[in-house]
Formats: structure tokens, sequence, C-alpha cells
């Protein structure tokens, strides 16, 4: 009697490509070839995937879902400002990031173009931009309406940019439970949120509307 062949699931897929990257040091040449020498079929990966590249920004992507999903199982982050929320995904996300270390070092060292690289992370930036909209609260948020939209894109470009920074960081940190790359998250996001107080803000452009009335009332 045949023995029935395993269903092979996405997680199967995906486990199956980061084993292999660490195992040859290399991507594998083609959909063709990784499905070939690891006995499923092209149908199967495509049911999940388009491309290898699209399998490659998943896994990022999951990183982070991982990461949200852990976050919600602690019933004290939803009462959390958003400055904690931001601390406890942090820290939450770079002990997933710690805990698959070979295959992230590997993967965003592997092509020597720096920015082949980091196209793997496109779907985790729209995700983390996502999420940093949701926890935005109305504390570092303008009084002026038509100032949010431009000032909650300016937010998430520069919680990505600071994420990239902390993620090189974490990539070239040598000591010992990564504790230097648990500082410079605490002092960069400390560092941020100082910056994006905006009461300062609030006040010199009630000032420039101010000086602006007083014109228009002196002609």
């Amino acid at each position: 009697m045949a023995t029935k062949k395993k269903v092979i699931t996405k997680d199967d897929i995906v486990s199956i490509y980061m084993e292999e990257v660490l195992e040859k040091g290399q991507k594998p040449k083609s959909v063709y070839h990784f499905a070939k020498e690891n006995d499923f079929t092209e149908a199967e990966f495509y049911s999940f995937f388009g491309t290898l590249e699209g399998l490659e920004k998943e896994i990022f992507r999951l990183f982070f879902e991982n990461t949200v999903g852990l976050l919600h199982k602690n019933e004290e982050y939803q009462q959390y400002d958003m400055k904690n929320k931001m601390l406890s995904f942090y820290f939450t996300f770079f002990e997933v990031l710690t805990a698959n270390r070979s295959y992230v070092l590997q993967t965003l060292k592997i092509d020597r173009n720096p920015l082949k690289n980091l196209v793997q992370l496109t779907t985790l930036r729209e995700s983390f931009k996502d999420y940093v909209s949701e926890i935005l609260t109305d504390d570092y948020r303008l009084e002026q309406e038509k100032f949010q939209k431009f000032q909650e894109k300016a937010i998430q470009e520069s919680a990505w940019l600071q994420l990239m920074m902390t993620i090189k960081f974490w990539m070239e940190d040598e000591s010992a439970g990564f504790e230097k790359t648990d500082i410079f998250i605490e002092k960069s996001v400390n560092a941020s949120f100082e910056l994006m107080n905006v009461a300062p803000m609030n006040h010199l452009i009630d000032f420039g509307k101010f000086l602006f009335k007083e014109k228009i009332h002196s002609r």
C-alpha cells in the first residue's frame, strides 16, 4: 500500500526555506530547484507564495506577527501608554529576532548590495507603520487636524528609521545576551518620545496663527 504523501503547509515551506539558506549559505536558484530538492511541487509552493522574494518578505512579516501576538497575550499591555507599548514591542521583537539570529544575519548580508537585502523588509515596514498608527495616542497628536496626517506619516517614517538603526546595532552587538541592544532600545525610544512632545509645536502653530491674524488686521 502506497504511503500517503504529507500535505505541505505554509509553515513547512517557511521552515524548509530558512533551513536551506542556513545550511547552504545561499538562496535557492529558483522555485523549481527549491521545490524539487525538498520533495514538494511548484504548485504547492505557489498556493502560498508568488515568488521566492515574496517568501523572504513573509518571513520578516511573520517575525512581526509573532511579536504582536505575544504582546496581546499580556493583559497589562492594553493599559500601557504609547511609549511603553513601543518599548514592549522592541524588546519582544528583538527576542524573536534573536531566536532566529543566524537566519537574520545571513539573509540580511547575503547580497553584496545592501539595498537588495533590505527589499526583504518591505512587508515588515508596512506592518510596522500600521502598528505605529494603531498605538498613536492624542498625547502625541497635534491639535490642528490639517497637520495631523502629515504628522502621522512623519512619526511612522521616523519610527521605521529608528527600528532599522536598532536592527543594525543588534546585528553588530557582541555583548553577552545582547545587553547593549537592550540599553540602546531604552535610550533611543526614550529620546524619540522626548522629541515627539507636541506641546511646543502646538504653541508654535498657535503663535503663527496669531501673527497671521495680527498682520491681516493691521492692514
